[in-house]
């Protein structure tokens, strides 16, 4: 049945920022130099991604690196699908966010004393105090990092600013439902208006109208089985934007990272790159060294390479896991890089300083997603989608590592520049139309909303995980359809709850994943195809457009 649209509130937002992580904060932070803005986070802050990030930031920071170095990094890890003209404009700008993130007071880890590095920059800040770590895919150590938490001190540190900030409105366990549209599907000056929200602790749904409405949701790994992300990745930010007429590109490219920890009660706890980066070496529950045998880079290869690697021998050995490696390295320096993942494996009985750590790949990134321009505009006028539900054309069919920190800041720092531009010529729309749930009733049978959501997680992995065919893909398109229809069903007869709106959502981008790995006939960065094992001498991005579907 279809809904009619009606509220039991009513209100209007300068900026309504949708999720609160990195890139969201970042620019409301930014925004509210000049007017007032709202975000609204799915449950705390801090359960976005951002705060369990454990990495760091790519960026030229050294006078033995160069932004061409890092450039060509970008485009080769990407296979041929970045778009160049943006790993440029955001491998210039690293330096700027870098200094914008200390003047926040994030605080990045020191080098040891006598080991300093010449700083690349030529403003009055300097970075060569600081310790830049090399990360998989990068020619020289332009990482920086706060130890292996560096997503926790930057929220830390731009949360705190944000809720200081009297021009920015924060509100928890709100969830948006749908983009807020003026005009008529196929109208070429379709315009975002607001949006429709739902407020988690009383389930009353209100009307949010908006000159300019950011999508800063991240991305869509909770589609998967097995995933380091938690669990509001949902892909809210690509379906909103799908249903309100905007595009999207290359969603088959789902980067699954190599090392996750492997432990029934660790909920896919991620270990950093990082640990490769400073010469953890995997091997296999015999002790032997693999990774050589499939890249010259060995554990330094790209995370695609790394995870195939790691399936491969998984499925050719029939072992639950492989182990990573680093007790080679002093106690001392293991406890100084590493205290967050020594402190998480010692929880779960593994001494990283004396016992390997058992990892497997998990669905960690989402490289596609709704199409931008350099500003974060996207099809439908002042709608803005930035950080990881976004495509930026930065990352290409592979994201080189801590490049997805880099995205977040430079796009919102851009995005907040061109809407800063059009603050005084963009008015409030007329009032739109309001939220009716008069013909819904409550549910007795969420046990469909929990099996569908795990059927659908456990078809991706099975089918359109990290090595797929037709036959399998095939076979997740023809039961996602089906599953859509159950869903679409249920969302039109009962009350929504959040569960509802994520598991909708998920089915939403799922079958676009999948739309999208039918179409590419290649194996190419993220996306291997056993039918398909070659590249294409000439390969473009994957491009759906819900006006054509």
């Amino acid at each position: 049945m279809k809904k009619t649209y009606s509220s039991s509130a009513y209100s209007n937002h300068d900026v309504l920022v949708i999720g609160g992580g990195a890139a969201g904060l970042s620019l409301a932070l930014k925004i509210a130099e000049f007017t007032k803005v709202t975000i609204l986070s799915k449950s705390s802050l801090r359960q976005g991604s951002t705060y369990y990030a454990q990495g760091g930031i790519a960026a030229v920071l050294d006078m033995q690196d160069s932004e061409i170095s890092h450039v060509e990094d970008t485009l080769l890890a990407g296979a041929g699908l970045c778009h160049r003209d943006i790993v440029e404009y955001a491998v210039s700008r690293g330096p700027e966010c870098i200094e914008w993130l200390m003047h926040q007071g994030v605080q990045f880890s020191l080098l040891d004393k006598g080991h300093k590095h010449e700083s690349a920059s030529n403003n009055a800040s300097t970075f060569s105090d600081f310790h830049l770590t090399q990360e998989g895919g990068h020619s020289h150590r332009r990482v920086i990092h706060a130890a292996d938490a560096t997503g926790k001190a930057i929220f830390k540190s731009l949360s705190e600013k944000v809720l200081a900030n009297t021009n920015i409105r924060v509100l928890t366990n709100t969830v948006a439902i749908d983009l807020i549209i003026s005009g008529k599907p196929g109208d070429k000056d379709k315009r975002c208006t607001g949006a429709y929200i739902l407020d988690e602790n009383t389930g009353a749904i209100s009307t949010y109208n908006a000159r300019f409405v950011v999508l800063a949701t991240g991305g869509a790994s909770k589609a998967y089985l097995y995933t380091s992300n938690p669990d509001g990745a949902s892909g809210d930010g690509i379906a909103m934007a799908w249903r309100a007429g905007c595009r999207v590109a290359n969603l088959e490219f789902n980067q699954f990272h190599p090392t996750c920890l492997y432990h029934p009660h660790a909920k896919s706890f991620l270990i950093t790159e990082a640990i490769r980066g400073e010469g953890g070496i995997l091997r296999l529950p015999d002790g032997h060294r693999f990774m050589p045998a499939y890249d010259k880079r060995a554990e330094l290869a790209p995370r695609d390479i790394v995870a195939r690697a790691i399936d491969s021998e998984m499925k050719r050995l029939g072992c639950n896991c492989v182990f990573l490696d680093i007790t080679h390295k002093s106690p001392e320096f293991i406890q100084e890089h590493f205290p967050g993942i020594l402190k998480k494996c010692l929880k779960y009985g593994i001494d990283i300083r004396t016992e390997q750590i058992p990892v497997v790949p998990a669905a960690h990134y989402s490289c596609g997603g709704i199409m931008v321009d350099k500003d974060g505009k996207t099809d439908v006028t002042n709608l803005y989608a930035i950080g990881e539900t976004s495509f930026t054309g930065l990352h290409g069919a592979n994201r080189m590592a801590s490049n997805s920190l880099l995205e977040c800041f430079v796009f919102a720092f851009s995005a907040a520049e061109h809407i800063q531009q059009k603050l005084d010529t963009t008015k409030f729309n007329a009032k739109p139309p309001i939220w009716d749930e008069s013909r819904v009733t409550d549910s007795d049978e969420d046990v469909v909303i929990s099996h569908n959501w795990e059927e659908i997680r456990r078809l991706m992995w099975d089918y359109v995980g990290i090595v797929r065919t037709d036959k399998r893909l095939r076979r997740a398109a023809n039961r996602i359809e089906l599953l859509k229809h159950e869903i679409q069903e249920y969302y039109g007869n009962y009350k929504i709850s959040t569960n509802l709106l994520e598991l909708r959502n998920l089915a939403l981008v799922a079958e676009l994943i999948i739309r999208s790995a039918i179409h590419r006939k290649e194996s190419r960065g993220l996306h291997f195809t056993l039918d398909y094992p070659n590249q294409l001498e000439n390969s473009t991005d994957t491009i759906l457009d819900p006006e054509n579907s």
